[in-house]
């Protein structure tokens, strides 16, 4: 029961068909918006379509099906709870032009948000306006770029990205215009001071960076190179998507950063809903503020107690010298609430979270890095460690070139070889300094049985034959793809007869 359109029962029955176009409403509608063929809607019934669209369902992998170990993208369990808060009458039948009166709750909600934000940054001010990460770097980087522009440095023309950084990070940087310079990491994967200040000049505008990097490693020269690109007139922009690893620990504020993004869908249980909708705030310091999209939820005092009884009563504000609006409307609301209620209900605790979040993937990682010596007797090569360092953060990469050079198994080998086992493959390929690379997150929601029963099956996949492995997967609705040909011709349409 995989294609719909195969439905076609007697004609009147199953799923209503809309009723024919008559030719007096056909002639007011212009030629060149008409259809050349009437639309090929299926004759189903109820329980037909119910079984397909079950049918899809079972199809899909997500966080609620199995383990999903996605370097840097924090796929992890998100509460109940907060579905049930948003879909509370006050909050998901609020429409984006009510007046201000009428949604003082909502507007609460958001201004909670951007204090709580703002305290666990050490920035000064928070827009929920980005509703994704990469749209987050951008409107930072707009900041960024207007603060030069209105200081009479246009000519700061130039932003610097390590190799370790998000790949979003040299694009965004590109949409504002920026010329990209890039620098290499030190061998052990850390920030290389030294090529840093070779590259800082009159024309540095900013410095882009992740901390703890998409190695998984803490920068421990951070507010060095901070005072390195200070010192040469440009601004620091810290890279929220790895903010889980740090969250009550340290923040970019304490690092030297003037602007950060955060990921709501990633560390504050936002779901990230197969693409969307995510949330993508950002965060700046004071110098920075009048710059943030608009609106931004504010507040005054009132007196009474106001509509929500704190003695406030909340409004839009639009900062004075604003980039704009970069989202329709007030951004992804579902997502703030979702993110509001999380942060509501472990507060404090949320440092909790990122250590579990450090302890769980440091614990997976000497599971698969130190397996017992008959295990081990059975791998042709062991993978080797992205960085090398005691301990990491949130997040460990792997190289699989060992084993490549041994039996010609490589990373995309054993990350499809996953798939029979039922698990999500990690992160591919990334980051590209690590050849062969898989980048592994178990996030803090994981239990301790996941990641041994998950370590297991990795090490028994690095013992198979590699004919199996090469081969992989073998048990999924679609076997291996030709990637480069599915991306040149992709394939919108549904391929049902005309």
């Amino acid at each position: 029961m995989s294609d719909i359109f195969s439905f076609n029962g007697a004609e009147g029955t199953g799923w209503s068909q809309p009723s024919p176009i008559s030719e007096d409403s056909i002639s007011t509608v212009p030629m060149s918006l008409r259809r050349a063929n009437l639309p090929r809607w299926p004759r189903a019934s109820e329980p037909e379509l119910v079984r397909h669209y079950t049918w899809l369902s079972k199809r899909n992998f997500g966080i609620d099906t199995g383990f999903y170990p996605l370097g840097s993208c924090t796929m992890k369990h998100n509460p109940r709870v907060n579905e049930r808060i948003v879909q509370l009458p006050g909050i998901d039948r609020v429409h984006p032009l009510q007046p201000e009166h009428q949604i003082q709750g909502l507007l609460s909600i958001f201004f909670e948000m951007q204090e709580m934000l703002e305290v666990c940054s050490g920035m000064d001010q928070v827009t929920l306006q980005p509703v994704a990460g990469a749209q987050g770097e951008f409107a930072a980087m707009r900041c960024i770029q207007e603060y030069h522009k209105d200081n009479g440095q246009s000519h700061r023309d130039k932003v610097i990205v390590p190799d370790s950084a998000h790949g979003t990070n040299p694009a965004s940087a590109a949409m504002c215009g920026y010329e990209i310079i890039e620098i290499p990491s030190s061998p052990n994967g850390f920030l290389d001071l030294d090529a840093l200040r070779g590259a800082v000049g009159d024309d540095t505008a900013a410095m882009m960076i992740t901390n703890p990097s998409t190695l998984g490693v803490f920068e421990p020269e951070i507010s060095e190179a901070a005072d390195i690109v200070h010192s040469a007139g440009g601004q620091m922009y810290y890279d929220g998507a790895n903010f889980n690893a740090i969250l009550g620990k340290t923040n970019p504020g304490l690092m030297g950063f003037d602007a950060v993004h955060y990921n709501l869908h990633k560390t504050f249980s936002q779901p990230h809903g197969g693409g969307g909708p995510g949330s993508g705030p950002i965060g700046v310091r004071g110098h920075l503020s009048d710059y943030v999209p608009s609106p931004v939820a504010d507040r005054e005092e009132v007196e009474g107690g106001g509509v929500t009884g704190d003695g406030y009563r909340y409004f839009w504000r639009t900062p004075q010298k604003t980039i704009g609006k970069v989202q329709q409307w007030h951004g992804n609301a579902g997502a703030v609430v979702r993110a509001w209620a999380f942060y509501r209900r472990y507060g404090r605790e949320l440092e909790l979270m990122s250590e579990h979040a450090v302890l769980n993937a440091n614990y997976l990682r000497h599971r698969i890095l130190n397996p017992e010596s008959d295990v081990r007797k059975k791998i042709p090569a062991m993978p080797v460690d992205g960085a090398t360092v005691d301990f990491v953060k949130h997040e460990f990469t792997l190289s699989m070139s060992p084993l490549k050079d041994a039996v010609g198994v490589s990373g995309k080998d054993v990350a499809k070889r996953l798939l029979d086992y039922g698990y999500m493959s990690p992160t591919l390929y990334f980051p590209m300094i690590v050849p062969e690379c898989l980048m592994i997150e178990p996030t803090e929601t994981e239990s301790i049985e996941t990641m041994d029963k998950f370590a297991e099956d990795f090490l028994t996949i690095l013992s198979e034959d590699p004919s199996v492995v090469t081969t992989a997967p073998h048990t999924t609705d679609v076997r291996r793809v030709d990637e480069v040909q599915a991306a040149r011709n992709l394939v919108l349409r549904h391929p049902c007869e005309k």
